[in-house]
């Protein structure tokens, strides 16, 4: 920061610390837990801030849902860990919207006077887990009695999935964010080639920036080629993504950040250099469930909250010198990236993405905000932008930043009235009818093999309707050819035919 922080109202809100840590261990005996690897992460932040008080002071430890391991109360964990006592923990749902959320939120409880110093972030050991568990051993990780209990826990309102893309066994990531993609590209006019060229180009971009981040999981560049195409090492897993595709949680990484007062950050004598400023930050979700959005290749929640958020902060897409859009699919960058109007030919991470810098399940947007801080802190004056997302393209977060201070403010904005607003579809659960192809994809086995397509379709009366097949000749059709806006039926069954 760069100007006099004398003037600045004391109850201002700034990111003070950072912390990232990976843990590559094989050895189960010497992995920390969860909890373990968040404590360090923290540790690694305070030395970041330059001052030894700052853990001391903090009021709030809030946790991302930790999935490798279990906890009732983690934020209760990971303050032993380091020896302090906050007056309140929080722990998050499922969501990669969490951690930008919890950050706007705790920008206006500093605001208020409510709260003062909070640490946000979590931590994933992963792939022990999963290696003690397959060799049939036991971990030897800290474990909370029932009595452990946050002081508050954030939540979903209700579950990802609609019951209707239960019935079909819709329910993963990895086939929700293929139907986004292929949507997207018969809604550009693109052909099934051309398409896959141009995924494995942006994933290409994305894996050059995790070659450079000392913090990714996989320090490396791949070309177009060795993404877009099939291998025994890259197989196909959902039509058009192959592995390297996907997000890579398959990974041991925490992280977290200290937001505080202005006046605090004196008082404790973090450096004025340490500095970076949240501006604004809005929050929206789509229409809750896949079934019900209107297009399957927009997201018109990002473009609300997204635009909004920019619109708060007085700046521009031209003005964003470092974007971090969250990344765990290509369909999520592009739809996020077109909504908001920033174009696929510039940066759009600064960490390489969840493919390639680490997609520590809930946790990567703690890793996203933390190395923007650092670009901005190397970079004084300029401006960025982090977008976060939950489910499926389902919840939104995003934030706006810079070294410089604000001109007013932090600025906040809920545009859930507005998403609420836009026109949906009603799912028909059960059908006979001839339908229309919105988008499909063709799911393959751990061999590589097509073993099931789903099918987004649309009834004569505008409502969708899913459709499922295992026929090889279907399955063929659907990999080799445009078939949006095709003819099929669906039956009572929910199996789907071209007709």
């Amino acid at each position: 920061m760069t100007s006099d922080s004398r003037s600045l109202d004391p109850r201002w809100p700034v990111i003070v610390a950072v912390g990232q840590v990976e843990q590559r261990t094989t050895d189960p005996a010497a992995a920390l837990s969860p909890a373990g690897l968040m404590a360090e992460a923290a540790r690694t932040a305070q030395a970041d801030s330059g001052s030894d008080r700052l853990l001391a002071a903090v009021d709030t430890v809030a946790v991302i849902r930790i999935l490798s391991w279990k906890y009732r109360d983690p934020g209760a964990a990971v303050a032993a860990a380091l020896g302090i006592e906050p007056r309140r923990t929080i722990v998050t749902d499922d969501g990669g919207n969490y951690p930008q959320m919890l950050l706007n939120r705790a920008c206006r409880e500093i605001t208020a006077g409510t709260s003062d110093v909070v640490m946000i972030g979590g931590a994933e050991t992963w792939r022990t887990r999963t290696a003690v568990r397959k060799a049939g051993g036991s971990l030897d990780w800290e474990r909370q009695d029932d009595s452990a209990e946050p002081t508050e826990s954030v939540t979903n309102h209700q579950d990802l999935w609609h019951p209707g893309e239960v019935a079909r066994q819709l329910m993963m990531p990895i086939q929700f964010y293929p139907l986004f993609e292929n949507a997207l590209r018969a809604e550009r006019g693109w052909d099934l080639e051309e398409h896959r060229d141009r995924i494995a180009r942006l994933w290409s971009g994305f894996s050059e920036v995790a070659s450079r981040n000392p913090h990714a999981w996989i320090q490396r560049s791949y070309t177009p080629t060795e993404i877009r195409d099939a291998t025994p090492e890259n197989r196909m897993v959902g039509y058009p993504y192959t592995k390297l595709m996907n997000a890579n949680n398959a990974v041991e990484q925490g992280a977290a950040f200290i937001v505080c007062s202005v006046g605090t950050a004196r008082d404790l004598g973090v450096p004025s250099d340490r500095w970076v400023f949240p501006w604004a930050g809005t929050d929206a979700h789509e229409h809750w469930w896949v079934s019900h959005r209107w297009s399957l290749a927009e997201a018109p929640a990002i473009r609300l909250a997204g635009r909004r958020a920019l619109d708060l902060a007085g700046t521009g897409v031209d003005d964003l010198a470092h974007v971090d859009v969250y990344s765990c699919f290509p369909s999520a960058v592009q739809i996020a990236a077109g909504e908001i109007g920033l174009g696929t030919d510039r940066p759009l991470t600064v960490t390489g993405g969840l493919s390639f810098a680490g997609g520590p399940w809930n946790n990567y947007v703690s890793h996203a905000i933390s190395a923007t801080v650092d670009r901005l802190r190397n970079d004084a004056g300029s401006m960025g932008l982090v977008t976060a997302n939950g489910g499926f393209l389902t919840k939104h977060a995003f934030g706006v930043y810079s070294t410089t201070p604000p001109p007013t403010p932090f600025g906040y904005a809920d545009v859930q009235d507005e998403v609420d607003a836009l026109p949906s579809r009603e799912l028909a659960e059960t059908v006979d009818s001839d339908v229309t192809v919105e988008t499909s994809t063709v799911m393959h086995d751990r061999d590589g093999a097509p073993e099931s397509a789903v099918i987004a379709t649309l009834l004569p009366d505008g409502r969708r309707a899913w459709g499922t097949s295992t026929d090889e000749s279907i399955m063929k059709v659907l990999l080799t050819e445009e078939t949006a806006g095709r003819s099929g039926h669906v039956d009572g069954q929910g199996r789907f035919d071209l007709t």
